[in-house]
């Protein structure tokens, strides 16, 4: 089964669907652990988290590339991509949606802000025109390998242009072959209900934090007919906060001992790691090699 098929059947079995951010392989098996049906990878992540960038248009799609495929290829849930403004014309829209998928990815979405964007929660957002981005739609479906491939399309249009004005542009977006609405910068539940009645596709609801956004609960969402809920980095922005804490404290006490209480022990790494079973494997091929050897 594909990886656009499980995110598909994901969208089904749990409504909403939460998908959680994760921004490299090793917090995405926290993830499946932690019994998530579907996992992210932020664009902004990509820039903060693996090169110190600002989400500003800095990364390019092999950067991007490069992380769905560690984490693709380390769990079985399958993974959600943003794909920024799909990083060029309509041959690289396509191109961009075969690589994601070649690298594992079950979906991605393209938004309608200008190339040089910005993060959706900042001011001084500009679009392209609901022609352009019709356009983006339309190359990144023409782009699909695999037809269960999830193309989602994010409007920015709130902020800027209205809610009608983001309802017609999603509709737009919809009728090009846009499988799922992203609204971002959401701020009243309403307007999520005016978007599902409006739109007639599956919405994504942004739950980021310190954003526009009210940190809307499951049951709140789920009682304006939102599909997903989406929550990009919120352990990353957890991880960085501990993280920061463990240097200020370790440079000013010369040790680290206060801190055990905060920190994954070596056991819980080697469980989510499954350290054991590769151990084992070594022993047991060692083990064959040895037999080898004795036999000559």
């Amino acid at each position: 089964m594909s990886a656009g098929q499980l995110l598909r059947d994901a969208m089904e079995a749990e409504r909403p669907l939460q998908i959680v951010g994760t921004i490299n392989a090793y917090t995405a098996l926290l993830a499946q652990d932690g019994g998530y049906r579907a996992i992210y990878l932020s664009g902004a992540g990509v820039a903060n988290a693996s090169y110190g960038l600002p989400d500003l248009a800095l990364t390019s799609l092999n950067d991007v590339v490069e992380d769905v495929r560690r984490i693709a290829g380390t769990t079985e849930v399958p993974l959600l991509v943003d794909a920024d403004t799909g990083w060029g014309p309509a041959l690289m829209i396509a191109r961009t949606v075969r690589e994601l998928t070649r690298a594992g990815a079950a979906g991605c979405h393209i938004e309608d802000q200008v190339q040089m964007k910005r993060c959706g929660h900042r001011p001084g957002k500009a679009l392209v025109s609901g022609d352009e981005m019709a356009d983006r739609i339309k190359s990144a479906v023409d782009g699909r390998v695999d037809d269960r491939f999830m193309v989602v399309a994010r409007t920015d249009a709130l902020a800027s242009e209205g809610l009608e004005a983001a309802i017609e542009r999603s509709c737009r977006y919809v009728e090009a072959g846009a499988d799922v609405i992203f609204a971002e910068a959401v701020t009243e539940l309403e307007e999520y209900s005016r978007f599902v009645e409006g739109v007639g596709a599956p919405i994504l609801a942004n739950i980021t934090e310190f954003g526009k956004t009210p940190l809307f609960t499951m049951a709140e969402l789920a009682s304006v007919g939102v599909r997903c809920a989406l929550y990009p980095l919120s352990a990353f922005r957890a991880m960085s906060k501990a993280a920061l804490a463990v240097y200020q404290t370790i440079r000013a006490k010369g040790t680290q001992a206060g801190l055990l209480g905060t920190m994954q022990t070596r056991a819980e790494l080697y469980e989510t790691l499954r350290y054991e079973v590769f151990e084992r494997k070594i022993d047991e091929l060692f083990e064959e090699d040895q037999k080898g050897e004795g036999a000559s």
